[in-house]
C-alpha cells in the first residue's frame, strides 16, 4: 500500500466512475496468483527469486535483471517520497519542497529497528496498513458510494480500452498492486515461515502461507477498491470529473462530503501508506542486492543510498513541474512499474513450472497456462502502451 495506489485510484474513480473498479478487483487477483507463485518458489527451494536467478543464469542477465529491479524500488520510492511530502504539507501547511527533504528522516526510524527480528517490522507494518484500512472504511461511510455503481464498476467492460488514458490508468493500478520488487521480497520473507525440516513441515508451511496471502492481499485490494470508490462516489458524482491530483481530492473531500474528519482521515492514511512503503521498500532492497549480487549491507545504507537517489528526481519533478504535478508523478512511477514486472515474472513463472527445480511442487498446469496468459497480456498491454506513446 504505497501513494502511488492512491494517485492511480483517485484520477480512475474521479475522470471514470465507477467503471475502473474491474481493473482494481482483477490486478488483485494477479497479486494473489503472482504472490503465491514467489511464495512455494521460495519455501520448496529455500532460495528467494534473485537467488534463483543466479544460479540458472549468467552473470550478465543476472547483472540486468538486479538494474531493472532496483529501477522498480527507485521508483517506488519517488512515490513514497511525493505522498509523505504530500502528507506533511496536509497535516503541517508546510511547502511540499520541504515535505519532500522531510522523509529524508525516516532513515532514523529504519536505524532504530536495526536488530529487530522480522515479525516486529510485521507488526509495524500491519499496523500502519489497519489505520489506512480503518481511515477509508470511515471516509466511504461519510461518502455513502452507491451499491449499484459498484456493482457495475466489478463488471469487465473492455471497450473502455478504446480511451487511451483509461489504458494509462490500468496499467498504473497494475504497477501499483503487482509491483515486480515485491515478488523478490516475497519469496525471501515467506521461507521465516518454514519452522522445521522434513515435507510434512514443508506442506502446513505452504497451506499457511496461502491463507496469510488470500487475507492480506485481499484486504489489500479492499482498501485499493475504497479508493477509487471514494473518488467515483465524491468527485465523479459530484461533477469534478478532472481531480487527477491527492491534493486536490483533500481540499474537495470537506465541502462536498460535509464533514471536516474527512480531510483528516484521509491525510493520516497517506502518511501511513508511505511509511508502510518504505519499510517495505528496504527489505525487498536487501533481499535483491543479496539475491543477484550475493553483496550484504547494512540496512541503514542501503536505506540511505535508496532514499538519495529517489529525492533527486521528487525534488526535480516538484520544483520544475509545481507543486500541482504530485498526481501525474505518481501515476507515471506506477507505470514504471508495470513496465518492469515481465522482467520478474519471466524467471518466476519459469522456475516455479520447472520439475527440476520444484519436484513434486511443481505448479500445477492450469496455474502455469493462467500465469503464461497473464504474462502476456501484461507484455501486450505495456507494448501497446509505449508505441501510443512514440505515435
Amino acid at each position: 500500500m504505497d501513494p502511488g495506489n492512491w494517485a492511480t485510484d483517485i484520477e480512475a474513480g474521479a475522470r471514470y466512475g465507477y467503471d475502473l473498479l474491474f481493473v482494481v478487483a482483477g490486478c488483485g487477483l494477479a497479486a494473489i496468483l503472482l504472490q503465491w507463485l514467489a511464495m512455494r518458489l521460495g519455501l520448496v527451494t529455500g532460495f528467494d527469486l534473485g537467488r534463483m536467478a543466479r544460479e540458472h543464469y549468467s552473470p550478465a542477465a543476472c547483472h540486468a535483471l538486479w538494474l531493472l529491479a532496483e529501477l522498480a524500488i527507485i521508483a517506488t520510492d519517488i512515490a513514497e517520497v511525493l505522498g509523505s511530502a504530500l502528507a506533511f504539507n496536509l497535516l503541517l501547511g508546510i511547502p511540499l519542497w520541504l515535505g519532500v527533504l522531510l522523509t529524508g528522516l525516516d532513515t532514523i526510524v529504519v536505524l532504530g529497528l536495526r536488530g529487530k527480528g522480522f515479525r516486529q517490522i510485521e507488526a509495524i507494518i500491519i499496523g500502519l496498513i489497519a489505520t489506512i484500512a480503518v481511515c477509508f472504511a470511515l471516509q466511504l461511510a461519510i461518502a455513502e458510494p452507491s451499491w449499484r455503481g459498484i456493482l457495475h464498476g466489478v463488471t469487465p467492460k473492455l471497450d473502455i480500452f478504446g480511451d487511451t488514458h483509461a489504458l494509462y490508468l490500468a496499467v498504473g493500478i497494475l504497477g501499483a498492486t503487482v509491483m515486480p520488487h515485491n515478488l523478490y521480497l516475497h519469496s525471501a520473507v515467506v521461507q521465516t515461515r518454514l519452522t522445521a525440516p522434513g515435507e510434512g513441515a514443508l506442506r502446513g508451511a505452504l497451506r499457511f502461507a496461502t491463507l496469510d496471502i488470500v487475507v492480506a492481499l485481499l484486504l489489500a485490494t479492499v482498501i485499493n477498491g475504497a479508493i477509487l470508490i471514494l473518488a467515483a462516489a465524491t468527485f465523479h458524482e459530484g461533477g469534478y470529473q478532472g481531480v487527477a491530483d491527492i491534493e486536490d481530492a483533500y481540499r474537495l473531500l470537506e465541502p462536498l462530503t460535509g464533514a471536516s474528519l474527512a480531510g483528516l482521515l484521509f491525510a493520516v492514511a497517506l502518511l501511513a501508506s508511505g511509511q508502510s512503503a518504505t519499510f517495505t521498500g528496504t527489505i525487498a532492497g536487501q533481499v535483491i542486492l543479496e539475491g543477484f549480487l550475493d553483496l550484504r549491507i547494512p540496512c541503514w545504507v542501503r536505506r540511505v543510498i535508496t532514499r538519495g537517489l529517489a529525492l533527486i528526481p521528487a525534488l526535480a519533478g516538484v520544483l520544475w513541474l509545481g507543486e500541482h504535478a504530485v498526481g501525474r508523478l505518481l501515476v507515471l512511477t506506477q507505470v514504471v512499474l508495470s513496465l518492469q514486472l515481465p522482467f520478474a515474472l519471466y524467471p518466476l513463472i519459469r522456475f516455479t513450472g520447472d520439475r527440476a527445480i520444484m519436484g513434486r511442487f511443481r505448479s500445477p498446469m492450469l496455474v502455469r497456462w493462467v500465469a503464461w496468459g497473464l504474462f502476456a497480456l501484461i507484455v501486450a498491454a505495456n507494448i501497446w502502451l509505449v508505441s501510443r506513446w512514440i505515435a
